[in-house]
């Protein structure tokens, strides 16, 4: 039987085996550890979204970008809305589709500004065309929000870039913003979710993306059933190989106990000369 289980074909389905299984149980694994990241980030927005409103201070810090344990904390803070350095951001989300959300800067009362994200507009005719937006109020406000860290390259996959309309941009780099502006700015960056007083027209507000734990822990499911299926069909190719093997052999045997001399079957056959009936083997005389 070893010599059945050590055939060239046997060899290459044992390697087979060997890279697969391994293989399974480690994306099996994976797909675990995925599943419990995206848990804990579920987690972690329910709860800030759920925690009570604080002064932006308590948050942010000038000069430094918001803690990714307080992503999504609603923040408070008055001022004044500093409409002369308000920038569109390109490529955003809303009901009617692609267009923009707007970013102002609000002066706090404290000194340091906030960038605030007043909502979605509408696009224009063509891309390059300036949308509507409506102007922020004039005065001091009170205004709530979510905070949110810097947006860069490597948490967005979007990247800044020449040649866009004047006062438009690709994303939150706070950084980048804050060195155009006359004022310390806080880092991160709010989406807002209310404002005292309210102005009679305003951007669409930003709803939160909700996070999921997605579909990881089934497909890490999946690829252990994957596992199991690969070694019972290992283990059944084995045993059939063997069962195999052994009918062969037995058959073997079979024809050689039958085909052999003196294993013919025959009795009183025609060459015996006692049983002929010839003249010699009669005993009579004439």
């Amino acid at each position: 039987m070893l010599k059945v289980l050590l055939s060239q074909r046997m060899l290459a389905f044992h390697a087979l085996v060997l890279v697969i299984v391994p293989g399974f149980v480690w994306l099996g694994f994976w797909q675990l550890d995925r599943w419990e990241q995206r848990s804990a980030s579920v987690e972690l927005q329910q709860g800030n979204l759920a925690a009570d409103p604080v002064p932006v201070a308590e948050l942010a810090d000038v000069g430094e970008d918001v803690d990714p344990t307080d992503r999504w904390r609603t923040v408070e803070a008055t001022g004044t809305w500093d409409a002369e350095h308000e920038l569109l951001l390109r490529n955003r989300d809303g009901s009617g589709g692609v267009g923009f959300h707007v970013l102002t800067p609000l002066v706090t009362e404290e000194g340091p500004a906030v960038l605030v994200n007043r909502g979605w507009v509408e696009r224009g005719a063509t891309a390059l065309d300036q949308p509507e937006v409506p102007p922020a109020p004039g005065g001091t406000v009170e205004v709530t929000g979510r905070i949110h860290y810097s947006e860069t390259e490597e948490n967005t996959g979007l990247s800044n870039r020449d040649g866009l309309p004047e006062g438009q941009i690709m994303m939150v780099d706070v950084g980048m913003i804050a060195e155009g502006l006359p004022y310390p700015v806080y880092g991160g960056y709010v989406d807002l979710t209310g404002q005292e007083p309210a102005p009679d027209a305003a951007p669409e507000p930003v709803d939160v993306h909700e996070l999921d734990s997605g579909m990881s822990l089934s497909y890490a499911v999946q690829w252990w059933v994957f596992t199991l299926v690969a070694v019972g069909g290992w283990i059944f190719l084995v045993r059939r190989e063997i069962s195999d093997a052994r009918e062969a052999e037995a058959g073997a045997r079979s024809a050689g106990d039958t085909g052999g001399p003196g294993s013919t079957g025959m009795s009183g056959g025609a060459g015996n000369p006692e049983d002929t009936g010839t003249p010699e083997n009669t005993g009579k005389t004439v």
